[in-house]
Protein backbone atom coordinates (compact mmCIF):
# COMPACT_ATOMS: atom_id res chain seq x y z
CA UNK A 1 0.00 0.00 0.00
CA UNK A 2 1.63 3.22 -1.18
CA UNK A 3 0.90 6.27 0.93
CA UNK A 4 1.29 9.90 -0.04
CA UNK A 5 0.31 12.45 2.57
CA UNK A 6 -0.26 16.17 2.52
CA UNK A 7 -1.41 18.45 5.31
CA UNK A 8 -3.79 21.40 5.16
CA UNK A 9 -3.72 23.53 8.29
CA UNK A 10 -6.40 25.44 10.10
CA UNK A 11 -5.72 26.78 13.57
CA UNK A 12 -8.17 24.48 15.37
CA UNK A 13 -8.72 21.68 12.85
CA UNK A 14 -5.63 20.42 10.99
CA UNK A 15 -6.42 17.83 8.31
CA UNK A 16 -4.07 15.28 6.81
CA UNK A 17 -4.96 13.84 3.39
CA UNK A 18 -3.59 10.33 2.82
CA UNK A 19 -3.51 9.02 -0.77
CA UNK A 20 -3.27 5.24 -0.48
CA UNK A 21 -3.26 4.50 -4.22
CA UNK A 22 -4.58 1.02 -5.11
CA UNK A 23 -5.09 -1.02 -1.94
CA UNK A 24 -6.96 -4.09 -0.73
CA UNK A 25 -10.19 -3.40 1.15
CA UNK A 26 -9.35 -5.27 4.37
CA UNK A 27 -5.99 -3.54 4.69
CA UNK A 28 -7.59 -0.09 4.49
CA UNK A 29 -10.47 -1.09 6.78
CA UNK A 30 -7.93 -2.13 9.42
CA UNK A 31 -6.15 1.20 8.97
CA UNK A 32 -9.44 3.09 9.39
CA UNK A 33 -10.22 1.29 12.64
CA UNK A 34 -6.78 2.08 14.01
CA UNK A 35 -7.02 5.74 13.00
CA UNK A 36 -10.54 6.06 14.41
CA UNK A 37 -9.36 4.70 17.77
CA UNK A 38 -6.43 7.12 17.80
CA UNK A 39 -8.72 10.03 16.86
CA UNK A 40 -11.12 9.13 19.69
CA UNK A 41 -8.20 9.11 22.15
CA UNK A 42 -6.96 12.44 20.79
CA UNK A 43 -3.60 11.08 19.64
CA UNK A 44 -4.05 12.37 16.08
CA UNK A 45 -5.99 15.01 14.17
CA UNK A 46 -8.54 14.51 11.43
CA UNK A 47 -7.69 12.45 8.34
CA UNK A 48 -9.08 12.01 4.84
CA UNK A 49 -8.06 8.72 3.22
CA UNK A 50 -8.33 8.43 -0.58
CA UNK A 51 -8.03 5.04 -2.27
CA UNK A 52 -8.93 2.83 -5.20
CA UNK A 53 -9.75 -0.72 -4.13
CA UNK A 54 -9.14 -4.04 -5.76
CA UNK A 55 -12.56 -5.48 -6.81
CA UNK A 56 -14.76 -6.21 -3.79
CA UNK A 57 -18.43 -6.31 -2.82
CA UNK A 58 -19.07 -4.87 0.64
CA UNK A 59 -22.23 -5.29 2.69
CA UNK A 60 -23.46 -2.92 5.37
CA UNK A 61 -24.06 -4.41 8.80
CA UNK A 62 -27.81 -4.85 8.16
CA UNK A 63 -27.69 -5.53 4.41
CA UNK A 64 -29.81 -8.49 3.24
CA UNK A 65 -27.58 -11.18 1.77
CA UNK A 66 -30.16 -11.61 -1.01
CA UNK A 67 -28.91 -8.39 -2.59
CA UNK A 68 -25.77 -10.29 -3.54
CA UNK A 69 -27.19 -12.00 -6.62
CA UNK A 70 -24.44 -14.61 -6.83
CA UNK A 71 -23.65 -15.97 -3.35
CA UNK A 72 -19.96 -16.47 -4.02
CA UNK A 73 -19.59 -13.04 -5.59
CA UNK A 74 -18.82 -14.62 -8.97
CA UNK A 75 -15.14 -14.69 -8.07
CA UNK A 76 -15.17 -11.22 -6.48
CA UNK A 77 -14.24 -10.92 -2.81
CA UNK A 78 -17.26 -10.36 -0.53
CA UNK A 79 -16.77 -8.55 2.79
CA UNK A 80 -19.32 -8.06 5.58
CA UNK A 81 -18.59 -4.66 7.13
CA UNK A 82 -19.66 -2.62 10.15
CA UNK A 83 -20.86 0.43 8.19
CA UNK A 84 -24.40 1.56 7.53
CA UNK A 85 -26.06 1.15 4.16
CA UNK A 86 -26.62 -1.87 1.96
CA UNK A 87 -24.40 -3.62 -0.60
CA UNK A 88 -22.07 -1.88 -3.02
CA UNK A 89 -19.08 -2.48 -5.26
CA UNK A 90 -15.59 -1.03 -5.00
CA UNK A 91 -12.94 -1.41 -7.67
CA UNK A 92 -10.36 0.26 -9.90
CA UNK A 93 -11.59 3.49 -11.44
CA UNK A 94 -13.67 4.37 -8.38
CA UNK A 95 -12.48 7.04 -5.96
CA UNK A 96 -13.23 6.01 -2.38
CA UNK A 97 -12.88 8.49 0.46
CA UNK A 98 -12.74 7.64 4.15
CA UNK A 99 -12.91 10.72 6.40
CA UNK A 100 -11.78 10.17 9.99
CA UNK A 101 -13.35 13.27 11.55
CA UNK A 102 -14.21 14.21 15.11
CA UNK A 103 -17.72 15.62 14.74
CA UNK A 104 -17.44 17.29 18.13
CA UNK A 105 -15.46 19.88 16.16
CA UNK A 106 -18.26 20.27 13.60
CA UNK A 107 -21.83 19.23 14.35
CA UNK A 108 -22.97 16.13 16.23
CA UNK A 109 -25.52 15.04 13.65
CA UNK A 110 -25.35 11.98 11.40
CA UNK A 111 -27.86 13.54 8.99
CA UNK A 112 -25.84 16.77 8.75
CA UNK A 113 -22.67 14.79 8.07
CA UNK A 114 -24.24 12.65 5.34
CA UNK A 115 -25.83 15.65 3.62
CA UNK A 116 -22.49 17.50 3.82
CA UNK A 117 -20.69 14.64 2.06
CA UNK A 118 -23.36 14.58 -0.63
CA UNK A 119 -23.12 18.33 -1.22
CA UNK A 120 -19.32 18.14 -1.32
CA UNK A 121 -19.48 15.52 -4.09
CA UNK A 122 -22.16 17.45 -6.00
CA UNK A 123 -19.89 20.51 -5.95
CA UNK A 124 -16.87 18.48 -7.09
CA UNK A 125 -18.84 16.99 -9.99
CA UNK A 126 -19.92 20.45 -11.08
CA UNK A 127 -16.25 21.25 -11.78
CA UNK A 128 -16.49 18.71 -14.61
CA UNK A 129 -19.77 20.04 -15.97
CA UNK A 130 -21.81 17.24 -14.40
CA UNK A 131 -25.13 18.34 -12.89
CA UNK A 132 -25.76 15.97 -9.98
CA UNK A 133 -28.11 16.08 -7.03
CA UNK A 134 -29.84 14.17 -4.26
CA UNK A 135 -32.94 12.01 -4.51
CA UNK A 136 -35.61 12.37 -1.83
CA UNK A 137 -35.60 9.49 0.62
CA UNK A 138 -32.42 7.96 -0.81
CA UNK A 139 -28.79 8.36 0.20
CA UNK A 140 -26.03 9.17 -2.27
CA UNK A 141 -25.46 11.40 -5.27
CA UNK A 142 -27.49 11.01 -8.44
CA UNK A 143 -27.55 12.15 -12.04
CA UNK A 144 -31.22 11.88 -12.95
CA UNK A 145 -32.17 8.27 -12.10
CA UNK A 146 -28.65 6.85 -11.90
CA UNK A 147 -26.40 6.85 -8.85
CA UNK A 148 -22.88 8.14 -9.36
CA UNK A 149 -21.72 8.12 -5.73
CA UNK A 150 -22.64 5.93 -2.76
CA UNK A 151 -22.29 6.70 0.95
CA UNK A 152 -22.04 4.51 4.02
CA UNK A 153 -20.53 5.46 7.36
CA UNK A 154 -19.89 4.29 10.89
CA UNK A 155 -19.64 6.76 13.77
CA UNK A 156 -18.25 5.91 17.20
CA UNK A 157 -18.11 8.55 19.95
CA UNK A 158 -18.79 11.04 17.16
CA UNK A 159 -15.67 10.06 15.21
CA UNK A 160 -16.38 8.93 11.66
CA UNK A 161 -15.05 6.15 9.45
CA UNK A 162 -16.03 4.59 6.10
CA UNK A 163 -17.40 7.28 3.77
CA UNK A 164 -18.08 7.73 0.05
CA UNK A 165 -17.40 6.04 -3.29
CA UNK A 166 -17.44 8.10 -6.50
CA UNK A 167 -17.64 6.31 -9.85
CA UNK A 168 -14.97 7.93 -12.02
CA UNK A 169 -14.34 5.18 -14.57
CA UNK A 170 -14.99 1.77 -12.98
CA UNK A 171 -16.13 -1.34 -14.85
CA UNK A 172 -19.87 -0.95 -14.26
CA UNK A 173 -20.54 -4.57 -15.26
CA UNK A 174 -19.57 -5.56 -11.69
CA UNK A 175 -22.83 -3.98 -10.52
CA UNK A 176 -24.75 -6.70 -12.36
CA UNK A 177 -23.75 -9.08 -9.56
CA UNK A 178 -25.64 -7.11 -6.90
CA UNK A 179 -28.69 -4.96 -6.26
CA UNK A 180 -26.70 -1.76 -5.66
CA UNK A 181 -27.56 -0.23 -2.27
CA UNK A 182 -30.62 -2.51 -2.28
CA UNK A 183 -32.36 -0.30 -4.86
CA UNK A 184 -33.97 -2.15 -7.76
CA UNK A 185 -35.63 0.76 -9.55
CA UNK A 186 -32.57 2.84 -10.47
CA UNK A 187 -29.20 2.19 -12.08
CA UNK A 188 -25.63 3.38 -11.72
CA UNK A 189 -23.42 5.58 -13.86
CA UNK A 190 -19.92 7.05 -13.91
CA UNK A 191 -18.18 10.28 -14.78
CA UNK A 192 -16.68 8.59 -17.84
CA UNK A 193 -20.10 7.51 -19.10
CA UNK A 194 -21.49 11.00 -18.71
CA UNK A 195 -18.50 12.85 -20.16
CA UNK A 196 -17.74 10.44 -23.00
CA UNK A 197 -14.10 10.32 -21.91
CA UNK A 198 -12.04 9.17 -18.96
CA UNK A 199 -11.22 11.97 -16.51
CA UNK A 200 -7.83 11.71 -14.84
CA UNK A 201 -8.12 10.24 -11.36
CA UNK A 202 -5.54 12.75 -10.10
CA UNK A 203 -7.73 15.62 -11.32
CA UNK A 204 -10.82 14.16 -9.66
CA UNK A 205 -8.92 13.68 -6.40
CA UNK A 206 -7.83 17.31 -6.46
CA UNK A 207 -11.41 18.50 -6.99
CA UNK A 208 -12.74 16.30 -4.19
CA UNK A 209 -10.05 17.46 -1.75
CA UNK A 210 -10.65 21.10 -2.63
CA UNK A 211 -14.41 20.85 -2.10
CA UNK A 212 -13.93 18.76 1.04
CA UNK A 213 -11.85 21.60 2.50
CA UNK A 214 -14.54 24.12 1.60
CA UNK A 215 -17.36 21.95 2.96
CA UNK A 216 -15.62 21.32 6.28
CA UNK A 217 -14.06 24.81 6.57
CA UNK A 218 -10.50 23.86 5.74
CA UNK A 219 -7.77 26.20 4.50
CA UNK A 220 -4.43 25.63 2.79
CA UNK A 221 -1.34 26.09 4.92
Amino acid sequence: MLTHTSTFNETERPLQVMDLGMSAYQEVWDLQKALQARRISGDIGDRLLLVEHEPVYTLGKNAPRDNLLKPEGNGVLVVQTDRGGDITFHGPGQLVGYPILDLHKYRQSVSWYMRSLEQMLISALSDFGISAGCKKGLTGVWVQDKKIAALGVRISRWVTMHGFALNVNPDLSFYKGIIPCGIRDFGVTSMANLLGENPKMSTVKKAVVNHFKVCFSRKDA
